[in-house]
């Protein structure tokens, strides 16, 4: 038995979120992946911006932080330039990370900032009122696009390796086995790493669409979802409405704060 209470604020409980929602799901894959880790309770910073998966540092017992919407990572970045010796986790949804959030993300992953960034997408602002986010599909419904909506949704896993990015995965809260380890090889990883996950919201999110409950959704990822390897393999076509699941980017890559620190000692030098 895996002992979570060992990072639980168990006087937090119980949580708010929805019967069926996957944010617990990620909280025990990441728990699990800390223990992995053998990162110390006491050396990471849990940061979180406003939204369902944000209201989880609220129960785990790290140095944690709850910021305003959208600005997690900009909080997270301040904390990892004045404690670089912090592991830094940030925990955001797919509205707060990629709407009000987007440059903040983009930014982060550009200067390649040494810090785990686990984005729950679940197509939805799902604490405010269901409102259609940046990934919502086209054609789904949302309370602000009633009848469906016709923008074009980011790919999250791409915009983080187009950006710069030194580690991208993706899983879905079906694969939670896969999803400790994917967590596991971010928080190891030196730079920006990028863990997105498809996580199931059956109440905003399923209802309009009409797409069953939790476990229907559960179920359609583990039917749909396709290894990076076998993916690359595949044509376009064949990939349509397929999830590629896996690590799809990992390369070596300067890291910020380690060349703002050399900076700082060549301009030391400079003045003696």
């Amino acid at each position: 038995m895996f002992p979570y209470e060992n990072y639980l604020r168990l006087d937090k409980l119980p949580h708010i979120w929805c019967t069926g929602c996957g944010c617990g799901i990620i909280l025990k894959a990441m728990l699990r992946a800390i223990e992995r880790s053998k990162i110390p309770k006491d050396s990471i910073a849990l940061v979180s911006g406003i939204g369902c998966s944000s209201r989880t540092p609220g129960y785990v017992d790290f140095n944690t932080l709850h910021t305003t919407h959208g600005r997690a990572i900009a909080f997270a970045t301040g904390i990892k330039l004045t404690k670089p010796e912090l592991n830094i986790i940030v925990i955001s949804g797919d509205g707060d990370a990629t709407a009000i959030g987007g440059n903040h993300f983009i930014h982060a992953a550009r200067r390649n900032l040494n810090m785990t960034v686990i984005i729950y997408n679940n197509h939805i602002y799902g604490m405010t009122g269901g409102q259609a986010s940046p990934t919502t599909p086209i054609g789904n419904k949302a309370s602000t696009a009633p009848y469906g909506s016709i923008e074009p949704s980011f790919d999250i896993s791409g915009l983080g390796i187009a950006a710069g990015a030194s580690f991208v995965a993706r899983s879905t809260c079906y694969h939670a086995t896969q999803l400790d380890g994917l967590i596991l090889k971010g928080l190891l990883k030196k730079g920006f790493s990028l863990i997105e996950v498809l996580s199931p919201c059956p109440t905003y999110y399923a209802r309009p669409n009409r797409l069953g409950t939790a476990v229907d959704m559960l179920r359609w990822y583990k039917e749909n979802s396709i290894p990076f390897e076998r993916a690359r393999k595949m044509s376009d076509e064949e990939r349509q409405g397929k999830v590629v699941i896996g690590i799809l980017h990992d390369t070596e890559k300067s890291e910020f704060c380690e060349e703002y620190q050399k900076l700082i000692r060549k301009v030391k030098g400079k003045r003696r």
